[in-house]
């Protein structure tokens, strides 16, 4: 009798746990667009394809090195500030695109604490999500994530993201290129049953990393076949309207086995 109702009790917690995580149930079609590391053509080329198309995305800044300050290749803050006034989520890759697995976890701090500087600087609110340059992090990351107050964290993997079983600080991405069409299409299709589908996007062109390039030509045929087929697309932070980030985090066990590299 005692084990019959440990099991009713692991079976309630399952069912209706979990479904504290969520406001309300997940749509199909339910897409995230993300951009790494502060290209010029988010700026020139994407944030007015998105506003066209009237989808919303989150932009995760640093300052690439060597060549940051080359507004030919990056944005300037003032840039980012436009994409901030428009909309469009500001949100934090380090200061100068760090592993953040190989730092120490006081040079992982300053890094993070950085960007949220820059931002302040020029009037953006504090970062609320978190990507991890080149897809990289350890169990310490979650730990300062968790300790500098941050709700989301994006990673890789090439899976849907599943909001009641993926911690929030390990959503698996897609990363967009020129060359990989049929794979973004295909994990576009991966967004029903509850799944939501997360792309990782470099410049459009990313003219100083051309092995990540997409180019304007794929990038306007992918919110095309996005906005044909009536998919709505979404920044991180606009994943409050589904998710009870602070139940998340709270009751999802971070799984680090699971595929989080591209």
């Amino acid at each position: 009798m005692k084990k019959i109702i440990i099991l009713m009790l692991t079976i309630s917690f399952f069912k209706f746990g979990n479904a504290q995580i969520l406001k309300k149930e997940i749509p199909d079609k339910l897409v995230v667009l993300t951009f790494d590391d502060g290209c010029a053509s988010h700026h020139s080329i994407v944030a007015p394809l998105l506003k066209k198309y009237k989808f919303n995305a989150t932009f995760f800044m640093c300052e690439f090195p060597p060549n940051y300050k080359d507004s030919t290749k990056y944005m300037t803050w003032e840039q980012v500030k436009k994409l901030s006034e428009m909309g469009f989520e500001v949100a934090n890759h380090t200061l100068s695109h760090k592993h953040i697995n190989r730092l120490s976890k006081s040079h992982a701090i300053e890094e993070i604490r950085a960007i949220e500087a820059k931002c302040d600087s020029v009037g953006i609110s504090k970062p609320a999500s978190f990507a991890y340059p080149a897809y990289d992090l350890n169990a310490q990351s979650l730990e300062i994530l968790r300790e500098l107050n941050y709700k989301y964290a994006r990673a890789g993997g090439k899976r849907p993201y599943n909001p009641l079983e993926d911690h929030p600080y390990l959503i698996p991405s897609w990363a967009m290129k020129t060359d990989n069409i049929e794979l973004i299409r295909t994990a576009f299709s991966e967004a029903k049953n509850g799944n939501i589908v997360v792309i990782t996007v470099h410049g459009v062109p990313d003219i100083e990393h051309p092995w990540v390039d997409t180019s304007p030509e794929v990038f306007k045929s992918h919110l095309e076949f996005l906005s044909r087929n009536n998919y709505k697309v979404i920044s991180i932070s606009d994943l409050d309207d589904y998710i009870d980030v602070d139940e998340a985090l709270k009751t999802i066990i971070p799984d680090l086995d699971k595929p989080l590299k591209n």
